[in-house]
């Protein structure tokens, strides 16, 4: 289910986008207002363009998204504040907390909006260290940080 809400969101995402796009081009007189002027083949044009659109809007998920393991020595009872801290130094919130698990959000709202509100990154204690999962771009990030972190606590 969360992957069909993340691809419909990236869809409106870049419809969104592509019209402010043209309709500033309209605005500024570089292109007609008309449909069948502006394309074409009309509205026919918009609905293959649409097409495209969810077409990437469906993929992306699966590029954009992943889960990673940040390996971690020794015991990982007392690291929880340090994770914490890690985290907001990066610019993220504890959002919950549940057992194993802490959620993180974004605290700049304009990464929020860029990110289509899908700014979570979710680490959860597993045997190896730590699991974190969210945004590619954000988990490539992370886990370095964390690892680093943790084999230099000082």
């Amino acid at each position: 289910m969360k992957y069909i809400v993340r691809a419909v969101k990236y869809f409106i995402y870049i419809c969104v986008l592509v019209s402010i796009i043209l309709l500033v081009m309209v605005l500024a007189h570089f292109v007609s207002s008309d449909i069948n002027v502006m394309f074409k083949e009309g509205w026919k044009s918009v609905a293959k363009i649409a097409l495209v659109f969810a077409g990437i809007a469906a993929i992306y998920p699966l590029f954009g998204y992943r889960r990673l393991l940040a390996g971690v020595l020794g015991e990982l009872n007392g690291l929880h504040d340090d994770v914490i801290k890690c985290m907001e130094e990066r610019g993220y919130r504890l959002e919950s907390e549940d057992g194993e698990s802490m959620t993180f959000r974004s605290r700049s709202l304009l990464n929020r909006i860029f990110r289509v509100w899908e700014d979570r990154i979710t680490v959860t204690k597993t045997l190896g260290g730590f699991e974190v999962e969210g945004l590619s771009r954000d988990v490539a990030r992370i886990v370095p940080a964390l690892e680093y972190r943790f084999r230099n606590p000082e």
